[in-house]
């Protein structure tokens, strides 16, 4: 069965960037450790990294991170989706408007101009189509930015939430959760590392 899975790294603070982040700072200014547990020799953050990469069928993202990720400080053939795992599911972008063009031509862009419920129906779709063809279950991962992801929460469409807690506190940036945090969420799984706190919860 395919899941839809919001997947995340934030700050002790709840800041998912750093302050000014944009298409060539992607991470804001001072953002670049939330991520360092995704490039980390640890074998807990290695295997974290590795299943959430094989079990992605789809990957939903908003136009902001598209711009960062298709950019030309961003992805490479070495480091893609996954950081150094470089999974190629399809991609979906929730956007006003389609780009005019993509760097990235060698992995499977799909732009929905209709709304975040209609790219997560349309990476749902994808993934099962995956799942098939795999002969196992993969899910759909929603990786941001923190707006979708709040978004998707508040609109009931995430069955599972997992943050990376970084250990720094940002000050300021963007927030994960802006308002107040869904209280709807029951802790699955912790597993702390030497670089960050993975937790996981059900989304009720």
């Amino acid at each position: 069965m395919t899941h839809i899975i919001a997947d995340i790294s934030v700050s002790l603070d709840g800041f998912v960037t750093g302050p000014d982040p944009g298409p060539e700072n992607g991470l804001g200014t001072g953002g670049e450790p939330l991520h360092t547990w995704a490039f980390s020799d640890d074998p807990d953050d290695r295997r974290i990294l590795r299943e959430a990469t094989a079990r992605s069928g789809a990957v939903v993202l908003g136009r902001h991170l598209f711009d960062v990720v298709d950019g030309p400080g961003g992805w490479d053939d070495t480091t893609g989706y996954g950081a150094g795992e470089v999974g190629k599911p399809a991609f979906v972008v929730v956007t006003g408007s389609r780009p005019d063009s993509v760097r990235l031509t060698g992995l499977d862009w799909t732009f929905v101009t209709t709304g975040l419920a209609d790219a997560v129906a349309t990476a749902r779709g994808r993934a099962e189509a995956a799942s098939a063809a795999a002969g196992r279950d993969l899910d759909v991962v929603l990786m941001g930015g923190g707006a979708l992801i709040g978004s998707a929460l508040d609109a009931g469409l995430v069955d599972s939430l997992t943050l990376h807690l970084a250990p720094v506190v940002l000050g300021t940036g963007t927030p994960l959760f802006p308002g107040r945090a869904p209280r709807s969420l029951v802790q699955r799984s912790v597993t702390p590392t030497s670089t960050a706190t993975h937790l996981t919860y059900d989304v009720l």
